[in-house]
C-alpha cells in the first residue's frame, strides 16, 4: 500500500517507485491505496506485520476502506531466540543533565507537587473544599480567561444591551498566574475520582496501588490523604501498596479519617495546617542536575490519523531507544493497540518469562473484551476510520513504533511501578485518561504524547508533550500542540533531526524551563482504571 499525502483525485496518475498507476478512485489525505491486485482474503501488510485482509477483490490503484478490508492479525508464537539490538550512538547525550528534584530514593523528578487525594469518592466534596480554600491564597492557580468574558457579558446585561450578547466575540488573552507564595513548589494538586467503594476489592486495591504509584512518583514530595473510613480502599491498603513500591519511603504521608472525627470543622482546618507545614518543607527542594538515566517517559498516542505511523509515532521511538541507551525508562502502555505486532514484542523480550507475561496479559484482556461481545478488533474510532486508520491491526502497528527497537525490559501489570531501565510495557486500554493516569502511576515523570486529530488530554504532575502527527493540526489547534513532527512530510525532515528536536524539548521540559500547552491550560485529567473491558 501507499499513503496519501494529499488529496489525490479519481484518474491521476501515480508513480511509486517501480510502481506506476492510475488511480480508479478519489484517495483522501492519510488514507492508503493497493499498488498490486488483491484477492479476497489476501492479506495486506504494513511495517512488516500483517494489518487485515481484503474482504473481496481490490484492484491496484483503489483505496481500502471499511468495506473491501477487514481485521486481521498474525499468529502469535513462542519467543523466536535472542533478540539482537545495536544500541544508537549516545555520544552527544552522554553528558548532557536535566534540571530536576532529587529524591531520597534516587528517583529525581521533572516537577515538585504536593498533591491531596481521597481513597474514596465520599471525600470528593471535602477535596474541593480544600482546593477552593488552598489554591487561591497561595497563588497557585490562574483565573480562567473565559471568567472575563462571562464578566463582559454580565456587563452587557446590565446596561439592558441584550442584542449585542448575541454578537460579542471573545477575545483570548494570556492571564498569568500570580507569584506564588512557594517559588521551589510547582503547586498543590487535588485529585477527585469515582471509586474506593462499591465495587470489587480489586478494584479498591488497584486504586490504592495507583494512588500509591502517584506519592511514589518523583514528581510528588508528599500527600494529603482524605478517608471517610468504611471504604473498600482502607488506609491500610494504601499503605501496604506504598511499601511494595519503596520499603524505606521518607515521603510525609497526611491522613485524615472523617469518621475517626468528630466534626468537618475539626478534621478540614486540621487538615489545612498540617499540609501547610508540609508545603513550607516541600519549597525547601531545589532543582539540581541530574543525568538522562533519571527519566521516565511514558510514550502515548490519541485521536490518531493516517500519519501517526510515519511521522510522529516513530519519533517517539527515536527517542524511546535513545532514553533506554542512557539508561533511563520508557512506557508503552495501551494494550488494545498492541493487537497484531504481538510477536515483534514478544521476540525482543530480554527473556522467556517477560514472553509468556506478556502474552498472558493480552491474553486475559482479549478474552475479557470478546466475553462482553467486543474486541480489539473493535479498537479503532470514528475518528481513527475517518482520518485512514482502518482495522485495530492497521492502528496498532502504527501505535506500536512509539516504542522504537530497543529490548522489552520489563512487562508490568496495572497498576505497577516501573523498575527496570528500558522499554516496558504497562498493561492498560487505549482510553487516554485511563492510559495516562496508569503510566504517571508507574513511574513516568514526563509523557510524551502524539496525536493526529488533536486532543488537550493532560496530568496533574507530569508535563504531558503534546506531538503532532501533521502540521495542518498544529497550526489549527496550536494551542494545545507543543511540537510538530508534520514537518517530516512538509519539509522534508529526516528522522534523526526531528527525534534530536525532541529530546531536546524533553530536557527542557523535564528541566521546568519550558511548560507544555497542558500545563498552562491546568489539564489535570486523572482517571483510575476500574478493571474491566476499556478499550
Amino acid at each position: 500500500m501507499a499513503v496519501a499525502l494529499d488529496d489525490l483525485a479519481a484518474g491521476e496518475a501515480v508513480v511509486i517507485g517501480e510502481h506506476s498507476l492510475v488511480l480508479r478512485s478519489p484517495v483522501r489525505s492519510k488514507h492508503k491505496f493497493v499498488l498490486n491486485d488483491l484477492g479476497a482474503g489476501d492479506p495486506i501488510l504494513m511495517y512488516g506485520v500483517t494489518v487485515g485482509e481484503a474482504a473481496d477483490a481490490v484492484k491496484r490503484g483503489e483505496p481500502v476502506t471499511p468495506t473491501n478490508m477487514r481485521h486481521r492479525s498474525a499468529v502469535v508464537t513462542a519467543k523466536a531466540g535472542e533478540y539482537a539490538w545495536h544500541p544508537p550512538d549516545v555520544a552527544r547525550w552522554k553528558e548532557r543533565t536535566f534540571l530536576g528534584y532529587h529524591r531520597a530514593d534516587g528517583q529525581v523528578g521533572t516537577r515538585n507537587y504536593w498533591i491531596v487525594i481521597p481513597l474514596v469518592f465520599c471525600e470528593n466534596r471535602n477535596i474541593q473544599i480544600l482546593q477552593e480554600a488552598f489554591e487561591q491564597e497561595l497563588g497557585i492557580s490562574r483565573p480562567s480567561p473565559y471568567q472575563r468574558h462571562v464578566a463582559d457579558l454580565v456587563q452587557l446585561y446590565r446596561r439592558g444591551k441584550v442584542a449585542e450578547i448575541a454578537n460579542w466575540e471573545f477575545q483570548p488573552s494570556e492571564t498569568g498566574a500570580t507569584s506564588a507564595l512557594f517559588p521551589n513548589l510547582d503547586g498543590i494538586k487535588f485529585l477527585t475520582h469515582q471509586m474506593g467503594c462499591g465495587g470489587t476489592r480489586q478494584d479498591a486495591r488497584a486504586l490504592c496501588g495507583l494512588l500509591a504509584g502517584y506519592l511514589h512518583n518523583p514528581n510528588v514530595a508528599g500527600a494529603t490523604v482524605l478517608s471517610l473510613g468504611c471504604q473498600n480502599a482502607q488506609v491500610s491498603i494504601l499503605r501496604e501498596e506504598i511499601q511494595k513500591r519503596d520499603a524505606h519511603s521518607q515521603k510525609p504521608l497526611l491522613v485524615f479519617d472523617q469518621q475517626g472525627s468528630e466534626l468537618e470543622s475539626v478534621m478540614l482546618p486540621k487538615a489545612i495546617r498540617e499540609t501547610f507545614l508540609a508545603l513550607i518543607k516541600a519549597n525547601q527542594a531545589v532543582r539540581t542536575p541530574a543525568p538522562l538515566s533519571r527519566l521516565t517517559v511514558g510514550l502515548k498516542c490519541g485521536g490518531s490519523d493516517g500519519f501517526s505511523g510515519i511521522t510522529a509515532n516513530p519519533v517517539l521511538g527515536y527517542v524511546s531507544d535513545r532514553i533506554s541507551a542512557l539508561g533511563g525508562k520508557t512506557i508503552l502502555s495501551e494494550f488494545p493497540e498492541l493487537c497484531g505486532v504481538e510477536q515483534d514484542l514478544v521476540n525482543r523480550c530480554q527473556n522467556d518469562q517477560l514472553a509468556e507475561r506478556f502474552l498472558k496479559l493480552m491474553g486475559t484482556y482479549s478474552d475479557a473484551a470478546e466475553a462482553v461481545g467486543s474486541g480489539f478488533d473493535k479498537n479503532p474510532s470514528p475518528g481513527n476510520i475517518r482520518d485512514g486508520l482502518i482495522t485495530g491491526a492497521m492502528k496498532s502497528a502504527g501505535a506500536a513504533r512509539k516504542g522504537g527497537r530497543s529490548p522489552v525490559a520489563g512487562v508490568l501489570d496495572y497498576p505497577e511501578y516501573a523498575q527496570q531501565p528500558g522499554l516496558n510495557l504497562l498493561c492498560t486500554p487505549g482510553n487516554d485518561l485511563e492510559s495516562v493516569s496508569a503510566q504517571v502511576g508507574a513511574g513516568a515523570n514526563l509523557v510524551l504524547f502524539t496525536t493526529g486529530l488533536g486532543t488537550p488530554t493532560g496530568n496533574p504532575i507530569a508535563p504531558v508533550v503534546k506531538v503532532s502527527t501533521n502540521s495542518q493540526l498544529a497550526a489549527r489547534m496550536h494551542d494545545i500542540i507543543d511540537v510538530d513532527c508534520g514537518t517530516m512530510l512538509t519539509q522534508g525532515q529526516a528522522l534523526e533531526e526531528a527525534g534530536d528536536a525532541l529530546l531536546d524539548t524533553v530536557i527542557r521540559v523535564a528541566s521546568g524551563e519550558t511548560r507544555t500547552k497542558a500545563e498552562l491550560k491546568q489539564q489535570d485529567d486523572f482517571i483510575p482504571w476500574k478493571r474491566g473491558v476499556s478499550l
